[in-house]
């Protein structure tokens, strides 16, 4: 789970968004379980906290793990190498793991699963993957937003439910 939804005060603005979790409940009872594995892409990545914002130009996270679009910072520093760095290192502690399930920060350029800022730095969003959410979703993992915790829990219980081998239906 991105470690700003738990709490982690990991954002560029040195802030979390524990309050962005739709249902409380159900984080508050996984971490209980113990199913709760906080992980910062853009730490992993060797950013500093705080940090410039910094938005995808060009395209969405697949293109940026191909090479056609790049992290900008507000300022115009490309901070791409640090954006890929950060998503390879989340699929190597989900690999490490045995992680299936990732609920990300929404609008992220790591970790927007839905939606990302345009590239502009206008406050406006597109809809897009954020490069951590692509690299995970394209290895295999189901990837959720934290506006997404029914679809979460039934996906747990999916997984629950399937043999590791089988696809879990209707998950991202």
């Amino acid at each position: 789970m991105s470690a700003c939804l738990v709490g982690g005060k990991v954002r560029y603005n040195a802030t979390d968004a524990r309050d962005a979790w739709e249902n409380l409940g159900a984080l508050e009872r996984w971490q209980a379980e113990g199913r709760i594995v906080s992980f910062c892409p853009e730490l992993a990545g060797g950013f500093p906290v705080p940090r410039p914002p910094a938005e995808i130009v060009g395209g969405e996270g697949a293109d940026v793990v191909v090479g056609r679009a790049q992290v900008l910072e507000v300022g115009g520093t490309d901070v791409t190498e640090y954006f890929l760095r950060g998503a390879h290192q989340a699929l190597k502690e989900v690999q490490r793991l045995g992680i299936r399930i990732a609920v990300l920060k929404e609008e992220s350029p790591s970790c927007g699963i839905h939606r990302l800022y345009r590239g502009d730095f206008s406050g406006n969003v597109k809809s897009g993957r954020g490069v951590t959410a692509h690299l995970l979703a394209q290895n295999g993992v189901y990837v959720f937003s934290e506006e997404e915790p029914d679809a979460v829990e039934a996906c747990l219980k999916a997984l629950e439910e399937t043999p590791s081998s089988n696809p879990v239906p209707h998950a991202s």
